[in-house]
């Protein structure tokens, strides 16, 4: 749960600033976020529990057709990301999205903020769920972190004591 949980966080932490809180994001704006910082993510967790896996883990692959399942995901997502981004952000930071550097530069920063929450102990459960999820499309392990989050979000609403990130979501968006 804890991966899935850093995964939900990469979306939040990618998106808003705390001034942008008042405008939201749709379903589709959100897995488009959280595809594009998979692969960074996934990448970083495999080195970050490196010591604690087998060499033949899927965590541990830095390369291969399960790692670029994800790359070729995230470039395709990154327009959607980009102007959800935009939507959420200062217009100031319009032209600096247009940059070639900005994907990057975004991804570079989200991703250790993610895996630097992740406790080694906790490799196997993530390889273990990482694993369950290889087969499916990448686009739907984003959809579930997304309606993880959304499912989060519900039950913090409900008064529930649950940990979510604060990414505005649309009400009922798809």
């Amino acid at each position: 749960m804890k991966t899935l949980s850093a995964l939900v966080c990469a979306t939040a932490l990618i998106a808003a600033p705390a001034s942008a809180q008042t405008k939201c994001i749709t379903t589709t704006e959100a897995k488009a976020l959280t595809q594009v910082a998979l692969p960074a993510i996934l990448r970083q967790t495999g080195q970050l529990c490196a010591g604690r896996l087998p060499a033949s883990s899927i965590l541990r692959q830095s390369s291969g057709a399960f790692i670029a399942k994800y790359d070729a995901a995230s470039d395709r997502a990154w327009p959607t990301a980009r102007a959800a981004i935009v939507k959420l952000s200062d217009p100031a930071v319009t032209a600096l999205l247009d940059s070639d550097y900005a994907r990057p530069l975004l991804v570079t920063m989200i991703a250790p903020l993610i895996t630097g929450r992740i406790a080694v102990e906790d490799c196997p459960t993530i390889d273990a769920l990482v694993t369950d999820l290889a087969p499916l499309p990448a686009p739907n392990t984003a959809s579930i972190v997304v309606t993880t989050l959304r499912y989060l979000q519900a039950e913090k609403a409900k008064g529930r004591n649950v940990a979510v990130p604060n990414l505005p979501l649309c009400p009922g968006s798809k």
